[in-house]
């Protein structure tokens, strides 16, 4: 017969052997003990309760390599990426990271503070992946017009749904939570992106200067974190809108590709015009 571990709560009871007043204590793997599995019972004969049944062994091993804990930790990062995906960042927890990597969710911290450090290394991910996107189709057609420009980043933000849903929790949450050394660490990776997606944007219209580039690069962002919760609400949400349209005016309603296209171009347009006002009044100083 399987045995069972020593019980973590009380630490009293021999190999094998459960008292009924320990039956909610133990577990093993993902099996769990109740009264329906006792033959003997405690309460009636005095005797300890054995479990006659095979118990699941629990199958998690501890990383005991470098490149074991590489894998653990990837691992982690992509149970956090699914579940994201499905239910939303702000819906991820570490018991949910843990069951889904199949590790105990004690063993996490080996690996990361928490799990909102996992969904930090997401939102570095992200802006990686935008920037090399951005960054290709910008210095394919440079020097470019404004509302190429602003396509490019919007349509970049919009083929990424996870990290657009990091952006609107990065600021917010995330960094908040974490320690600042890890959050440093991955600043360092998200501020290499930023640089050079700025430099792109600069190089695609060079009116803008560095410093109209990075506030491009600010308005893209910042406005893709509002409008994709806006154009993405809660399915709840939406049924209720749909039952009290007043609730929500056709105008708030967006489509989130065309509302970031329109503003970002407004924006460039604006940035532009303000850098070199002499020419919009006809060479007049």
């Amino acid at each position: 017969m399987a045995r069972l571990s020593l019980c973590r709560k009380c630490r009293l009871l021999p190999l094998g052997l459960l008292s009924v007043t320990h039956i909610t204590c133990v577990r093993a793997g993902a099996a769990s003990f109740t009264r329906a599995q006792i033959t003997r019972c405690a309460l009636y004969k005095s005797r300890d309760v054995r479990y006659p049944l095979p118990v699941a062994q629990p199958t998690f091993q501890r990383a005991r390599t470098e490149e074991n804990k590489r894998q653990r930790a990837a691992a982690l990062v992509e149970a956090a990426r699914s579940l994201a995906l499905e239910t939303g960042v702000a819906s991820v927890t570490l018991t949910a990271v843990a069951s889904r990597a199949g590790i105990h969710y004690s063993a996490v911290r080996r690996y990361f503070t928490s799990h909102k450090e996992v969904l930090l290394h997401l939102a570095a991910e992200g802006w990686v992946r935008w920037s090399n996107t951005v960054c290709d189709k910008l210095d394919e057609a440079a020097p470019t017009s404004p509302s190429r420009v602003a396509e490019t980043l919007a349509n970049g933000l919009a083929d990424d749904p996870l990290f657009c849903d990091l952006l609107a929790n990065l600021h917010l949450h995330l960094e908040h939570e974490v320690d600042i050394d890890r959050v440093v660490e991955i600043r360092r990776t998200i501020a290499v992106a930023a640089v050079a997606l700025a430099g792109a944007i600069e190089r695609a219209l060079p009116a803008l200067g560095r410093s109209g580039a990075f506030d491009i690069l600010i308005a893209a962002y910042s406005l893709a974190a509002a409008f994709w919760q806006i154009a993405n609400p809660p399915e709840r949400l939406t049924d209720a809108y749909t039952k009290e349209p007043e609730v929500l005016p056709p105008e708030w309603n967006i489509d989130f590709v065309s509302a970031l296209n329109r503003l970002l171009t407004a924006t460039c347009i604006g940035l532009i015009s303000e850098s070199h006002p002499a020419e919009e009044n006809g060479g007049a100083k």
